[in-house]
């Protein structure tokens, strides 16, 4: 239990972060699988609605991580590791 004012605030600080960094990592992940699975759609379909899906979910997952990044939940060298590691599952599908 904390013993003073500052110490009690530092712990409403560091559960707030705590909530804010879950709920960032999660959405990424969350938001990563479902992009994935909707690549390996259009590679069995190759239908342009499909890859147009698959766009506006990396889209999304792109604003998730650069919103991350700005808020300190990501380290930036993590961040654009994971964007290109996206981008070039459906840019792989493309050349092909």
């Amino acid at each position: 239990m904390a013993n003073s004012k500052s110490a009690e605030k530092r712990i409403s600080i560091a559960k707030r972060n705590q909530r804010q960094n879950r709920f960032y990592k999660s959405s990424v992940r969350t938001l990563t699988k479902l992009y994935l699975k909707n690549v390996e759609l259009f590679k069995t379909s190759q239908n342009p609605s499909d890859r147009e899906k698959a766009q506006s979910l990396l889209n999304s997952v792109y604003s998730l991580l650069d919103k991350g990044k700005k808020r300190n939940v990501f380290h930036k060298n993590t961040v654009a590791r994971k964007k290109m590691k996206l981008a070039a599952q459906l840019k792989t599908i493309d050349n092909n």
